[in-house]
Formats: structure tokens, sequence, C-alpha cells
């Protein structure tokens, strides 16, 4: 027989749950929470699964989700400015081409 790890009761060396206090018996194992560079890549080649892999994992892996949030903010950052230059560079083209 084994014990509650709360209450201290005895039960049964299968169980998941007390029946007694209702705590479960079973530990998980510990998430991997290192902030992968690759994350981060991915959120920056597409950011909108980087701000969805953000909002998914900012309560469970904190480090992670910031990688890939800042890597989903750096695309939307470099998109803009490339489609700004596109515009720039068009435009001055068009004003000597007439």
């Amino acid at each position: 027989m084994a014990y509650c790890k709360k209450c201290g009761a005895q039960i049964d060396d299968e169980a998941v749950v007390c029946p007694h206090c209702g705590v479960s018996q079973t530990t998980l194992p510990p998430t991997v929470d290192n902030g992968g560079f690759l994350w981060g890549l991915l959120g920056c080649c597409i950011p909108l699964v980087g701000l969805i892999l953000f909002l998914v994992w900012k309560d469970t892996k904190p480090r992670t989700s910031k990688a890939a949030g800042i890597g989903a903010l750096t695309g939307v950052i470099i998109g803009v400015v490339f489609y700004v230059l596109i515009f720039i560079l068009s435009m001055s083209t068009a004003y000597y081409l007439y």
C-alpha cells in the first residue's frame, strides 16, 4: 500500500487519484523551456505561426514563447520595411521614366 502525497491516507499502489482528498498522485514530466532559436526563426519566416505559438505557450513555456513572439515581430518589421523600400524604388524609377 502507498500513501497520498497530500493527505497521507493509505491508498492503492496503482491509484492515480487519492480517493480521500482527490489529489493526483502522478507527476508530470517537466517541460523543456530553453527559448529555442529555431522557434524564433520559424516565427520570423512565418509571423502568423510565431504569433500563435506565442499565445499558446505564454503561460507554460515563457522563454520559448518569447523567442517565437520576437521572431514574429521581427518578421513583420522586415516585411514592412521591404514593402516600403520596394514602393520607394518603384516610385523613383517611375518618376525618371516619365
